[in-house]
């Protein structure tokens, strides 16, 4: 009985570690960094429109962070020394799951970045790399623009 218990678990060790090298060697995402990516948009200073009052609108374009799923790239609109709005310009998007956690993630990072006024955002569970992404490329344009909190 004993020989049976230890046989049966060798064969459940066996088939996990074999599950667990398909999923290394060929992860869930097909858009990885070094593979084709979208083309970037002009990282830099989109536009400035003087407005009343002294005020002026800037629109920046961030640098495009590279993550290990796809590209991030943003635009940040900034008005009277405030983020009043981020764009997405390029998210990994290359398969149905980096599609759903984009769809998931941005409207939240979103969210964050203008409530904090600052790239220093919270990272979505389960978005860790377009997270991270999503902050390095609003940095990129806050120093761009030089945005001071």
């Amino acid at each position: 009985m004993r020989v049976g218990h230890l046989r049966r678990n060798s064969i459940v060790l066996g088939a996990t570690t074999a599950v667990l090298g398909l999923l290394f060697l060929y992860p869930t995402s097909t858009n990885r960094v070094g593979g084709p990516a979208a083309p970037a948009a002009s990282a830099g200073v989109v536009s400035t429109v003087p407005g009343h009052g002294g005020q002026r609108t800037t629109v920046v374009n961030g640098q495009s962070a590279l993550t290990r799923y796809g590209p991030v790239q943003l635009q940040v609109t900034i008005n009277s020394s405030r983020i009043t709005a981020v764009k997405t310009l390029t998210a990994p998007s290359s398969g149905d799951r980096d599609r759903a956690i984009s769809a998931f993630a941005l409207p939240i990072l979103q969210r964050e970045a203008l409530t904090a006024q600052s790239a220093t955002i919270d990272t979505v569970s389960g978005a860790t790399f377009t997270s991270d992404g999503y902050r390095r490329s609003l940095q990129s344009a806050l120093d761009t623009a030089h945005f001071t909190k």
